[in-house]
């Protein structure tokens, strides 16, 4: 009887898992099998080559600039929007004047589309004309050049990552606090427990699994950041807002290097895939982290 329900489940799930190992699983092949071939440009002869393709983007001074630029913008927009959205989840917990009116325009930006949100704060960005810098004038501070300049372009990039995100961190983070039951937060008052540690022993700790998913989610997502710094640098000035997908847009579909390309895309999903298995491993222990 148990054999006859596997089975009938099985065929249940058939057509789902033809769906996905067409949509998901043969792409991840051809890739794999891309990386270890090199296709010559002008007989478009393919030959294997191994891991050939992989050393060399071990020892590429442009693959390793893009993978820092990725490690360093990923770092410093996921920390960033878990943060911020943690405080506002803090702020907007409790009921005020204009909660309701606020809450709207706050998760206004992530409404808007990747390329409208790039195109606005290029405008904001402006040298002569922007947002930003006419604000720092009003200051009487000197204006600056936030595309333009090595050392700055790529938190910039970030800051508009920031704030069209950080609406998905704080409405997680908001549904975490609402999860969380009274008693527990009107027993610590009755102990004694000041706010700073009603939020440190009491909150963040149970507020450890949404927060590890809004780590999870971000990091994910801006690791692959694509199309805001295309449009806002194009990858300048010089390669200092360069990331991995845009390398891999470069190798593929400007040098015609598939070889390459998809080494760099499966390195890409392997860590993409590393990141996933440490969120995993805690709800399939049920630990926290």
């Amino acid at each position: 009887m148990l054999f006859e329900q596997r089975s009938v489940l099985l065929w249940l799930m058939l057509p789902s898992l033809l769906v996905l190992a067409l949509l998901t699983g043969y792409p991840i092949v051809s890739v794999l099998l891309a990386s270890l071939s090199q296709t010559d440009s002008q007989t478009g002869v393919t030959s294997f080559v191994g891991l050939a393709n992989f050393r060399a983007l071990l020892d590429d001074f442009f693959f390793l600039t893009a993978a820092r630029n990725t490690l360093v913008f990923t770092l410093v927009a996921s920390f960033s929007q878990l943060l911020l959205g943690l405080a506002l989840a803090l702020l907007f917990y409790r009921p005020f004047r204009g909660r309701r009116w606020l809450l709207p325009l706050l998760i206004y930006p992530m409404m808007l589309s990747t390329l409208v949100c790039s195109a606005i704060w290029r405008a904001w960005y402006h040298y002569d004309f922007g947002l930003l810098n006419r604000a720092l004038v009003a200051c009487g501070l000197p204006p600056q050049e936030w595309l333009s300049d090595p050392s700055r372009a790529l938190y910039a990039i970030a800051l508009v990552d920031t704030w069209q995100w950080t609406p998905m961190a704080f409405l997680i983070l908001l549904a975490g606090l609402q999860s969380i039951p009274q008693e527990v937060q009107e027993a610590a008052m009755v102990d004694g427990a000041c706010g700073w540690q009603r939020l440190w022993y009491i909150t963040l700790p149970l507020l450890a699994r949404p927060l590890l998913l809004v780590l999870l989610l971000r990091s994910i997502d801006t690791f692959k950041l694509f199309d805001k710094a295309y449009v806002l640098t194009g990858g300048g000035p010089g390669n200092a807002t360069e990331t991995l997908s845009m390398l891999v847009y470069k190798y593929g579909f400007q040098f015609f290097d598939q070889g390459l390309a998809s080494a760099a895309a499966l390195l890409m999903l392997l860590i993409s895939i590393s990141m996933t298995l440490i969120y995993a491993r805690y709800l399939a222990k049920g630990n926290r982290p």
